[in-house]
């Protein structure tokens, strides 16, 4: 493969300007970063520190091994929501546990004791099916106060599936181990009791349907938690818990020992490619990617930047050119590349599609770089068929069965965001950078039209429009749109798996694509209908 040119002028005002608003925006990401590590905020953490206790995040880095990294998803959930700590009291990501590829996931106990809201629900499932999905061991390291009653409403019926995900994954022979460091109260006491494996700290873990006041309460029994839900007691009597740890890092060690005896190898593909650095600096890709989403940008500036040696044999190059194609690799795993250049004409929908079968019929799995506006719209492109050859491209994306990890670069507007394998297309993984912006349309497209429908709705009733109310009405809903659109909004609705500074994508893609080979990497010839 030939390595890509770059046109990229790093002293044109373009780089720049865009340079200087990336940096701003990673420099939030950080900022927002540094709140959900804090956890509960110092008050908190130095409070059980004096307990005697390890810091959830100190706990997951004693558990992985001393060289690998973590890659942390959903860090910031629910930071749309005003007060509250990112990441919905859950630690969770990938990491190397005694040279096995793990799905964890931590009780941040500083934050409302760990107790499980709307947000941790949803981020929990997220989770589960991220290991479910890339046939990942899991592992859990559990002290929380269980539900957030308050919000019991939210949380009570999706909350029940996180255990039947953990029997499916043990049917399946995905292991799950629990390592208790602290309290496990009613539906909490489930996921260690359905787990494969659990591990209980010596008086400081304790597991029970109900704590001691319920009991008092529904039975008049008057009992403390060692006795009632204590380690030793799950240890020598209930046989709840399968090993007693001494201590913290005894509970540590043991899972490490656990993950170490399971005996676990990928099902995937090796990587076949040397894996070599691209030839251009990461650092250019802040002044490449646009500020502004209005102005377009070269994507094969982007992956000449990400993959290996900047080698990239294009597909159908001169055909469909609103959609670059082509295979190359990263950190040696094989990719197929789809990356917007502009919007989707029927061309491209079609060279998409076809470029998706053959990436199946390879076994290779797929990469979308997602900037994308939607679909070409007006008569000649109605005329000649968009919405067929756009239905094809769907269709591909639909049922493609090699794992697809998704970029969003910049854009996602209407039916481009499922064309390009939007979060609800099922990519395994899906990160955006901090300049992307998500919606049905634009602001001031989505505004425009509900202006043509007033005045066109007005006009039929014999009424005059209002023009001060309609263009309050039109200012309050694209402020609305835009603020909902931001990256900020999106990933903590969990649209995404984390927002990530664009000059990290290439290490955050090679975590992901090892991730994704410990399951099966197997291509489909089945389709269904195409239209023609």
């Amino acid at each position: 493969m030939i390595p890509l040119n770059t046109l990229v002028d790093p002293r044109s005002e373009t780089f720049v300007s865009n340079h200087a608003a990336n940096l701003a925006s990673v420099e939030k990401l950080r900022s927002l970063l540094a709140q959900a590590h804090a956890g509960g905020g110092e008050k908190y953490n130095l409070r059980h520190i004096e307990r005697g206790k390890l810091l959830p995040r100190t706990r997951v880095e004693l558990l992985l091994d001393r060289d690998s990294p973590f890659l942390e998803l959903c860090p910031l959930a629910g930071c749309h929501e005003k007060g509250a700590v990112p990441g919905g009291a859950v630690i969770g990501g990938v990491g190397r546990v005694n040279g096995v590829e793990c799905l964890i996931t931590a009780s941040e106990a500083t934050v409302q004791g760990g107790a499980l809201g709307a947000t941790g629900v949803k981020k929990s499932g997220r989770l589960a099916e991220i290991a479910h999905e890339n046939h990942l061991p899991v592992v859990h390291m559990i002290e929380s106060a269980g539900a957030d009653l308050p919000n019991q409403a939210e949380i009570f019926v999706p909350g029940g599936a996180g255990f039947r995900e953990i029997t499916q994954r043990s049917q399946l022979k995905l292991p799950t181990i629990s390592l208790v460091f602290g309290s496990c109260t009613a539906g909490g006491a489930y996921i260690p009791g359905m787990s494969d494996y659990t591990v209980m700290v010596k008086e400081a873990a304790f597991m029970y349907l109900a704590g001691p006041p319920l009991v008092k309460m529904a039975t008049g029994e008057i009992v403390d938690d060692e006795t009632l839900g204590g380690a030793e007691m799950h240890s020598r009597l209930s046989g709840v818990s399968d090993y007693l740890a001494e201590d913290e890092r005894d509970c540590i060690r043991i899972g490490r020992e656990l993950v170490g005896r399971l005996g676990w190898k990928k099902q995937g593909q090796l990587p076949t490619g040397p894996g070599d650095l691209p030839l251009y600096p990461t650092e250019e890709l802040l002044g490449i990617a646009s500020s502004d989403i209005k102005v377009p940008f070269d994507a094969r500036e982007v992956i000449a930047r990400i993959v290996d040696g900047s080698r990239f044999h294009e597909f159908k190059p001169a055909y469909g050119t609103t959609l670059v194609t082509g295979f190359a690799e990263i950190g040696g795993w094989r990719v197929g590349i789809l990356a917007n250049n502009g919007i989707l004409f029927s061309e491209s929908a079609n060279k998409g599609a076809q470029f998706i079968q053959l990436c199946n019929q390879s076994d290779t799995p797929l990469l979308y770089l997602q900037n994308i506006t939607g679909f070409m719209v007006g008569r000649s492109v109605e005329e000649t068929g968009i919405i067929k050859n756009g239905a094809k491209l769907i269709n591909a994306v639909s049922n493609s069965t090699v794992p697809a990890i998704t970029v969003m670069i910049g854009s996602s507007y209407g039916a481009g965001n499922y064309a390009m394998a939007g979060r609800s297309y099922k990519p395994r993984f899906l990160f955006t950078w901090p300049n992307h912006k998500i919606a049905v349309m634009g602001p001031e497209q989505l505004a425009g039209v509900l202006e043509i429908v007033k005045r066109e709705s007005a006009a039929k009733r014999g009424e005059v429009v209002d023009e001060v109310q309609l263009g309050m009405i039109k200012q309050m809903l694209a402020g609305k749109v835009e603020q909902e659109s931001t990256c900020w909004s999106s990933t903590g609705r969990l649209w995404d798996d984390a927002v990530i500074d664009p000059r990290d994508t290439r290490t955050v893609l090679l975590l992901a694509l090892s991730a994704i080979h410990s399951a099966p990497v197997q291509g489909t010839t089945a389709w269904g209908t195409f239209r023609h």
